[in-house]
């Protein structure tokens, strides 16, 4: 039975790619899926191109491909990413010229049609279309403030660039995911455009959980590993290999990683990916199929290899995700540290100093956040505070103070209620950071569009020559 084997890629913009290169010299891939863009990537990549029209794409691209193309044109590995973002057009040129300096060449397909901002800008729009898919709020709430707006696409424009002979395709926003259902259902063979038949179905769910399991890099393979007692044996996270997946006609699947790198691929460690940001494991939604992760069976084989079967698959909704961005105002953010004795009580004191100033000084703001790294900073609410006698036997306690106006200027004097205090407050100051820190807030705004509206946008182009 023929298979397929295809390496995880960056779990986020500017993850590490040396564990990717381990991939394709020493794990027999044929394919790497690079998943860029974690949910708030946009945002940094709107900000990026406010300041350069040209940008608006994960730079990381540039040097990670200069670093992995020599090993992948040597062994056939054709590459996919979302590293697009904002502007695919623009990544691919970044690439193209810098592979000219090298006297290399590529052809790069660019898959685009995600931006749906021109929609959501729409006026006349009926009531109920686009509404929050959370809270229910509608979007003229933020209509005027908006500033991206991108559906996450699935499968079919990716199999279509591999089909046509692309080395690389890099994407706009596309579901994590179907980076890798797209290179299997290209080298499978499998039917993805009107699936209904259950083998067809249930192929593309175990073809869409290997991409769920591949998507966030060495978090596949024993990394960001939690469990209490057990974290401690997973071995060499320095040379951590990033998970590799065999799999075969049917769908069944290996999970494994390249000989001689670090990590732990094991039913532990793969069992935490698979209910990684799951919210209903019995409908998995994606734009390629609905997954149903209730019957899937891992079989640990020893020697960092589990055997994956069991997800079934029903028909994709008539409807795409989209993730859009709005301007919700500024944040200045302050960190201030005290030392013993009593340390709690003057970080408290100084708290309260610097609300009554904002009051004094009639400063507008919609919050001061106060959390005390160290303390309470990784839990929040989860994690209660020790009784305050305690508290102030503690060597240094620093409280982080945040800002969040709508008013510019109010951001921009944040930082200029505090450094007298460092004489003329609570002793035994440690210090201040980020006393000139304005940033402008991106608020994200999850919603719904019908997937006939989006997807009759979505092109191909192709870009360079074949090498």
């Amino acid at each position: 039975m023929k298979s397929i084997r295809i390496g995880a890629g960056l779990g986020f913009y500017g993850d590490h790619w040396e564990p990717v290169a381990a991939s394709i010299e020493r794990g027999g891939v044929q394919f790497i899926a690079s998943d860029h863009l974690a949910e708030l990537t946009l945002a940094i990549l709107q900000k990026d191109r406010q300041r350069d029209p040209t940008l608006g794409y994960a730079r990381d691209v540039v040097p990670m491909l200069l670093r992995l193309w020599p090993l992948m044109r040597e062994r056939g590995v054709r590459f996919v990413c979302n590293a697009g973002g904002l502007n695919p057009q623009g990544a691919a040129q970044a690439v193209l010229a810098a592979f000219a300096q090298k006297g290399w060449k590529a052809r790069i397909a660019v898959v685009s049609g995600d931006d749906v901002l021109p929609r959501l800008q729409r006026d006349g729009t009926p009531t109920g279309a686009f509404d929050h898919l959370f809270t229910g709020e509608a979007l003229s709430q933020v209509r005027s403030r908006l500033v991206f707006g991108n559906a996450y696409l699935g499968a079919r424009p990716i199999v279509q660039a591999l089909d046509e002979g692309a080395d690389i395709v890099i994407t706009g926003r596309v579901a994590d995911a179907a980076l890798f259902l797209g290179p299997l259902v290209h080298g499978l063979g499998w039917t993805l455009e009107g699936a209904t038949r259950r083998e067809d179905l249930d192929r593309l769910a175990q073809g869409l959980t290997v991409g769920h399991l591949l998507e966030c890099s060495g978090q596949g393979s024993g990394g960001n590993f939690g469990s209490q007692g057990a974290w401690q044996a997973i071995p060499d996270l320095a040379h951590i290999g990033y998970p590799i997946a065999e799999v075969w006609t049917d769908g069944s699947a290996l999970i494994t990683k390249a000989p001689g790198t670090g990590g732990r691929v094991n039913f532990d460690t793969v069992r935490q990916q698979l209910l990684y940001e799951v919210h209903n494991p019995h409908a998995y939604v994606s734009p390629d199929v609905v997954l149903d992760m209730g019957g899937i069976q891992l079989k640990d084989e020893g020697e960092d290899r589990v055997h994956l079967t069991g997800a079934r698959g029903t028909a994709p909704t008539d409807t795409l995700k989209v993730v859009a961005g709005f301007r919700d105002g500024y944040k200045a953010e302050v960190t201030w540290g005290f030392s013993w004795p009593d340390a709690w009580d003057k970080a408290q004191a100084a708290q309260s100093t610097i609300r009554t100033l904002l009051k004094d000084k009639r400063v507008p703001h919609d919050e001061l956040y106060v959390e005390y790294p160290g303390l309470n900073s990784a839990h929040g609410a989860l994690a209660p505070l020790p009784a305050a006698d305690a508290l102030n036997q503690s060597n240094e306690i620093w409280t982080r103070l945040v800002l969040r106006t709508q008013d510019k200027a109010a951001a921009d004097g944040f930082g200029r209620l505090f450094p007298w205090m460092g004489l003329s407050g609570p002793a035994y100051t440690c210090g201040f950071t980020g006393l000139h820190n304005t940033s402008e807030l991106l608020g994200i705004w999850p919603t719904l569009i019908a997937r006939a509206d989006v997807e009759a946008g979505v092109k191909v182009e192709f870009m360079g020559d074949a090498a």
